[in-house]
Formats: C-alpha cells, structure tokens, sequence
C-alpha cells in the first residue's frame, strides 16, 4: 500500500523552507524503527507537498508514532489516480500539543524543531517501540521547550540550567497553563543534596489528566533544576534517562556561559557529555542542536564520542543541516549510548 503524508504549512518562512529536508529525515527515523528499508520519495497532490513511502502493512504502533510526525497535516492512503484516502491519526496527546508552542521569548528555538529533535531521537534508541512513559532530560534546557514537547507525548521530564531567570518563568508558565486547562497536578520545590557535597534548588511537578487518573497513579512528572548542566553525574543516578534532547547556545544572541564568563559550545558539550553518557541508559540516545558556524559538525561528534557515545553519522542522520539567518546553519547530531 502506497501511503502520503501532507506537510503542514508552517507560519515561520525560514523553517517553511528547510521543512521538506527535515520532515523526511523524521519520517525515514520513523519508518527504519519499524519498516526498514521503506525508503521516503516527495510527490505533489493537488499541488501540495506530500512525502510518499510504501509497506505491506501499517502497525499500530507506527500509525502513532507517525501520528506524532511534527510537520504532518495528513496522512493518507493513495488510492489511485491521484485519490487520497485520509486516515485517522491517533497521536494521544498527554498534554495539549501547543503547550510547546505558546511560550514566546528571544532566542527560543522553532518548538516544531524541538519536537522534531525528540521524535528522531526516540525512533533512533532501543525504546522506540515502548508503551510506557519514557525520561527526556533536556540540559541546556532554558526555558523548557524540549521538556513540554516530552511532557506533551506522555513522557517524563527532566531540565537542567543554571540560569534561575529563564526556569521560574518556565515554572510560572507551566503552572498558569495547567491551572487553565484544568489538569490535576501538585507542585513543590526543594534543595537536592549533589553526590559529593553541594545542592542544587528544584522545581516539581506531578501532573494528571483528571481526578481519577491521579488516583490511580497515571502521572508524568517535570522536574526542573537550577544548576550546572556539567555536574550531571552528580545530579542523577546513572542509567536514569532513555533519551536526552538539548538545543545549544549559538554563540549569536546567547553565549554558553562557564563560571562567570564565557564558554565555547565545543567546551560547553565537552564538558556535560560525560554527565549525559553516565546518565544515559544503554541503547538510548542524545542529540543535540547547534549553530554549524560556532560548533562544526565533526567536532560536536567528536566530543560525544569521546563521552563514550556513537554518534549516528549514516543517512539520515548526516542531513539535519539547514539555513535559520545570517549567523545560524542550524545542524544536529544523534548518538546512542551501546
């Protein structure tokens, strides 16, 4: 059976243009966990984008994963003659699917990219076939977009920053839109004890969908940390996260920030790499973004390797390159944890 899925238009004219590169990177991530060697082509209906690919069958399982799918509008079976059979898409929001999207603020990164990141990343790891909620830790994590993206599909989260600014307006945020969406949720904050000696402050949230799924235990949590993306190890224990997503700073409006200067994104990544691979389970996998002109691609790959990572540098993982302005190539890097 011939499938084709719309691409959504997309309301930032930059991304519009790398859309079609990034959305068959994302569907091809998605189909070689579960169909390998289904290969992706582009095709117009209507004189609309579509991406096209083939199988026998169409698993549950993949129907929701493609249901997910960031920059899809439609997915359909082609018929014949140009004849389009929509199909109903099953995403199981956990939380609602803007809640990445709302949040505006300088130098945020395109949240439909985030959960692009998310969604190769899950695809890419051992667990891309699991029924129970995951761990995502995000940390350089800002203002929390990876992290309501996770929340979003039902996963657990977890941010790490050391900017306090940026997580009490993430905290302010989350609280104001769960209070309005009417989900059960409780909240704390606290001073976690760091492996060695010092503490970091934290932020927690418990949330459900309703009264009676909070009774029955069916909650995903978000845990936000002020403090030190390099001290990781210290922060977590080992083997505690199935994928770890984070957008680096660009070196253009933010700079990585080390002690009380400046840092570089290579020095940045080097330095929590090894936290992130301690704090990874096996078979899952982190990938980070970057700006290509301050952080080369063979040299983010190079620093997660030397954590212990491989880095996944065989199509598609080698495409994720693309124009955002002037000073921004943006480019990413996936790597499992053996």
């Amino acid at each position: 059976m011939l499938y084709a899925m719309l691409l959504k238009p997309h309301a930032n004219a930059r991304y519009r243009q790398s859309l079609q590169q990034l959305a068959t990177i994302e569907l091809q991530t998605m189909l070689n966990a579960w169909q390998p060697g289904c290969p992706v082509t582009a095709a117009e209906y209507g004189g609309e984008p579509f991406l096209c690919f083939e199988t026998d069958e169409m698993p549950e399982g993949l129907l929701r994963m493609l249901s997910r799918h960031s920059g899809c509008a439609l997915l359909a079976e082609v018929a014949g003659e140009g004849l389009l059979r929509p199909i109903r898409r099953t995403p199981e929001w956990f939380l609602p699917e803007e809640l990445s999207q709302v949040l505006k603020y300088k130098g945020k990164t395109n949240a439909d990219f985030t959960m692009m990141l998310l969604n190769c990343a899950l695809a890419a790891s051992d667990f891309a076939k699991s029924n129970t909620p995951l761990t995502v830790l995000d940390p350089v994590c800002g203002k929390a977009t990876t992290a309501f993206c996770a929340l979003s599909l039902g996963h657990n989260a977890i941010g790490v920053d050391r900017d306090d600014k940026a997580l009490r307006e993430a905290d302010t945020y989350f609280a104001r839109s769960l209070k309005m969406n009417r989900y059960k949720h409780k909240r704390s904050t606290g001073s976690q004890t760091l492996t060695g000696g010092g503490h970091v402050q934290t932020i927690d949230y418990t949330v459900a969908e309703t009264a009676e799924s909070q009774k029955q235990g069916d909650t995903r949590t978000l845990r936000l940390i002020s403090g030190d993306s390099g001290q990781l190890a210290r922060m977590m224990k080992p083997n505690t996260c199935h994928l770890i997503v984070g957008d680096l700073p660009y070196g253009v409006q933010h700079a990585p920030q080390e002690g009380r200067g400046l840092s570089s994104p290579e020095r940045l990544l080097s330095r929590i790499a090894e936290g992130c691979a301690q704090v990874l389970k096996s078979g899952g996998v982190a990938a980070f973004s970057f700006n290509a002109y301050t952080l080369p691609r063979q040299k983010a790959a190079a620093a997660l390797e030397a954590a212990g990572l491989t880095p996944l540098t065989e199509p598609p993982f080698d495409g994720f390159a693309h124009w955002v302005e002037q000073a921004v190539e943006r480019d990413a890097v996936l790597a499992r944890k053996p």
